[in-house]
Order: structure tokens, then C-alpha cells, then sequence
């Protein structure tokens, strides 16, 4: 290992359940002279979670596939939001009264009126991104328990943060217009949070309906980083003071 490792540092995965030492080198002997690397589809994690699993995963990968696929959705929201508001309503465009037509005829959908129309459209890119988040963050029985409870909870931070961001749009709109959510309370509302960004009414309705999606996203990963590190925080330290006990039975490295 010395030989190998030649003066770096030794760092080793820690399995939920994993295969028998046998299985796992019989599996690594089997591909022995294999040349088909590939980063993104069989790339050395890929490789060496199939030697201990039997499956051929790469967490890195699935890592970076998320960031992709939740940017492509934020960008694909802002992108889409103002085309969609301008082209719903009576009036159409994007002035204020082509604004409030379009988010009146989207929050008729609920039930509802111009209040809820940012909700409404939203709606649709905060399920695609609370959706990737859950698949990211699925439970997997092979990884330790920390990390499955970490996941866990990424998942449930993502579903709080999307369902409350959607919620808190309202809220701000009422709280930054002038008369509540009035029709003129409504523009107004709109047009401060706009100008925080620099922008009109436009721009706070693509604020408003983009939060629910980026927050989950945000809020999902933030939590899951922070309960990991703080559980794995705590298996060290159990680690150290007992050094010959494991934390969970199931586990090995």
C-alpha cells in the first residue's frame, strides 16, 4: 500500500451494504486490460462501486448532471417567464396592463386572480426542479447510513423550500405593493421586487415566478451538504473516541 499509495493519502468509501471481498475481486479480475473508459458513462467510480456492488454508479457524475439540469431549468424559466405572461393575457405584450392580463388569466386557472398567476406558472419549473433534486438525492442502500439520512433530508429541505417559496411570492408581492393585493397593489408589489434587480414589473413577476424552482434546488442541496457533513463530523468523532467500534453494523470499507 506504501508502495502504491507513494507518499498520498489513503481515503476509503464506506459502503451501507456491499458485496463479499471475493465477489468484488473476482468482478475487478474479470475486466482486467478493459480499455473502453469513458468519463461521464464508465469512469473509475463507476468502475470500482460495480466491483463492490454490482452496480456501475458514479456519484461525481450524478452530481454534476443535477447542477446541469437545474441551471437548465432556471435559465429555461426566465427565459420563458415573460413570453408566457405577455402571450396569456387579453392584452398582450408586456406593459402592466398586458402583465396583470396575462398573470389574471393564469391565476384563473386556480381559482384565483392576478395574486396567485406567479404561483401558477411557476408551478411547472418548481415540480421539474424539486423532481431532479429527489431523483439526485434518491436513497441508495449501498451508501452508509449518514449519507442516506443526509439525502434524506436534502430531499424533504427541497419540498419545504419550494412549497414555502411559492407561498412567500404572494406574501411579497402584498407586503411591497401599496394597497395589498389590489389590482394597483399587485403592479406596484411586482415593480419593487423588480427594482431590486434592477428591472419593472417584468422583472419582478420572473423573480417571483423563478423562486419556488431555485430555492427548492438551493435549499435541497444546501441541507443535504450541511446534514452530511455534520453526521460525518460525528462518526469521526464517535470514531475517535472508540476507535475498534463502527457506527453502523452493516457498514465496511
Amino acid at each position: 500500500m506504501g508502495e502504491f499509495l507513494k507518499g498520498g493519502d489513503l481515503k476509503t468509501r464506506r459502503y451501507g451494504t456491499r458485496d463479499d471481498a471475493d465477489t468484488t475481486m473476482e468482478r475487478a479480475e474479470a475486466r482486467l486490460g478493459e480499455t473502453g473508459y469513458h468519463l461521464v458513462v464508465n469512469n473509475c467510480e463507476h468502475f470500482a462501486t460495480w466491483c463492490c456492488t454490482g452496480r456501475s454508479l458514479s456519484k461525481q457524475v450524478r452530481g454534476a448532471g443535477s447542477l446541469t439540469a437545474h441551471g437548465a431549468v432556471a435559465g429555461t424559466t426566465v427565459a420563458a417567464t415573460t413570453g408566457v405572461v405577455g402571450a396569456m393575457g387579453a392584452v398582450g405584450g408586456l406593459s402592466g396592463a398586458g402583465i396583470m392580463s396575462g398573470l389574471a388569466t393564469a391565476g384563473g386557472f386556480a381559482g384565483g386572480g392576478a395574486a396567485i398567476g406567479p404561483a401558477m406558472i411557476g408551478l411547472g419549473p418548481a415540480v421539474v426542479s424539486v423532481g431532479i433534486t429527489q431523483v439526485a438525492l434518491r436513497d441508495d442502500e449501498t451508501l452508509p447510513q449518514d449519507e442516506r439520512k443526509a439525502r434524506r433530508d436534502g430531499r424533504a429541505a427541497s419540498l419545504v423550500g419550494a412549497g414555502a417559496s411559492t407561498l412567500g411570492g404572494v406574501a411579497a408581492i402584498s407586503a411591497a405593493g401599496t394597497t395589498g393585493l389590489s389590482a394597483a397593489g399587485i403592479a406596484s408589489g411586482l415593480a419593487t421586487i423588480g427594482g431590486f434587480v434592477g428591472g419593472g414589473m417584468a422583472a419582478g413577476t420572473v423573480a417571483v415566478v423563478a423562486a419556488p424552482a431555485v430555492v427548492g434546488a438551493g435549499l435541497g442541496a444546501g441541507v443535504f451538504m450541511l446534514s452530511r457533513h455534520l453526521r460525518r463530523t460525528d462518526h469521526r468523532t464517535d470514531s475517535s473516541i472508540e476507535p475498534s467500534a463502527t457506527t453502523e453494523g452493516a457498514e465496511s470499507d
